[in-house]
């Protein structure tokens, strides 16, 4: 139950196709978001109460802060409490989250979170050595020096630790980004909907595929997008139900949710098993009153393939160690045995607009209980949907749990 014996619903989530906006703006971006969610479900924005809104990087690459005020430029949202949320690459997550809380304490009854996102210029290109640097500034200082690129590089440094640790092979968790890929084939909104993913290419060093950093096994297909993309979520308790009205039978419940923050640093702490990415799951589950066996699709933060190893082990769906063989078994493909992961295609196919990822997740999963998403990827009779969604060296984890009407 969650906090206050209040409820809380999905009631509409719309985004952009994730990859190349071209000539958009960040406010026209939030535009579309805003108005693409509420004619999607039918709700008017002068309902809505409050706002968050997330966009990491918008500071640095497009000179602009204080986004709240872009959110409030919408004549219907003019002079309402909305909130600018930045938590690294879960700040999508953390601006839902944002939203939930105030719909929980009673000072709202309709809310709307925004997520956004321009990694690429108006031609559609990206300078990859400067977001990998702007990208950095969510690590610790101590751990950035003689790292080209950090993130990538840290997370090499996690993978190669997890695979030193159980023993498991690069070929194993080759099977990650060519799940996702699959996935991602299917979905018309993805980055990289026609890109065609195999073991032997994940495998291969040969041309745009290579180690990201020396002696490390990370290759650059088992990384996610440099992405353009935004993505917004309506959320309403059952006042604002009622006020819009929408029928509760067709709201997906919002029954858990869970949010905590590891150290900065990876040093002098077990990357393998992050306490706080654990706490997180185990808030929602538990406020949920449910179990991993209980969840039936799952959407989680694959920035690198091995965080979608680990991913399956934080949900519950692995035990420690065989994260990595979850996907060899198939079991993580939405005709698989067990509990589909990223039927969108993750950050890996889908794309990683980094404000509007976390928003993402929880929206697709609404897309899922509701029966919205592409035929080839409906996992059918899912009850529950989770979300794992973290910022920076597996540092913010922000996590949430829908159930179906």
């Amino acid at each position: 139950m969650l906090p206050g014996n209040r409820k809380v619903f999905v009631v509409g989530y719309a985004q952009s196709p994730f990859g190349k906006l071209g000539a958009v703006s960040i406010q026209q971006a939030i535009h579309a978001a805003a108005s693409a969610v509420s004619i999607g479900a039918g709700a008017p924005l002068e309902a809505v109460d409050t706002a968050a809104v997330a966009g990491l990087l918008t500071p640095m690459l497009q000179e602009q802060t204080l986004l709240s005020g872009l959110v409030a430029m919408e004549p219907a949202l003019a002079g309402k409490p909305i909130e600018t949320v930045e938590n690294a690459c879960a700040s999508g997550g953390q601006a839902v989250l944002s939203v939930l809380r105030r719909l929980l304490l009673g000072e709202a009854e309709v809310g709307l979170a925004i997520g956004v996102e321009k990694m690429r210029d108006d031609e559609g290109k990206a300078d990859g050595k400067l977001l990998g640097k702007l990208l950095g500034t969510a690590s610790h200082p101590e751990e950035r020096p003689g790292k080209t690129f950090i993130f990538p590089h840290i997370f090499a440094e996690v993978q190669d630790a997890y695979m030193k640790h159980w023993g498991v092979t690069e070929m194993e968790l080759a099977h990650v980004p060519v799940t996702f890929y699959a996935h991602g084939n299917q979905n018309p909104l993805a980055q990289m909907q026609k890109v065609q993913m195999t073991l032997d290419k994940v495998m291969a060093i040969d041309g745009p595929n290579r180690y990201i950093a020396e002696g490390l096994p990370l290759k650059t297909f088992e990384c996610s997008q440099m992405s353009d993309g935004w993505a917004s979520l309506l959320l309403a308790t059952e006042e604002g139900l009622k006020r819009l009205g929408f029928p509760r039978s067709q709201a997906v419940e919002l029954v858990g949710y869970g949010s905590a923050t590891d150290p900065l640093s990876t040093q002098g702490r077990d990357v393998l098993h992050p306490a706080g990415a654990y706490r997180a799951i185990r808030m929602a589950y538990d406020m949920a009153g449910v179990t991993p066996a209980d969840v039936g699709v799952g959407e989680v933060h694959d920035c690198f393939g091995i965080m979608g190893a680990l991913s399956a082990e934080i949900l519950g769906l692995a035990a420690p160690g065989r994260g990595a063989r979850y996907f060899v078994e198939g079991r993580a493909r939405v005709d698989g045995d067990g509990t589909p992961l990223n039927t969108s295609g993750g950050l890996i196919a889908k794309g990683h607009p980094i404000g509007a990822t976390g928003v993402a997740m929880i929206g697709w999963n609404y897309w899922q209980l509701t029966g919205r998403v592409p035929a080839a990827l409906q996992v059918k009779n899912a009850r529950y949907a989770a979300s794992f969604n973290i910022g920076g060296p597996i540092c913010a984890s922000v996590t949430t749990v829908l159930k179906a009407p």
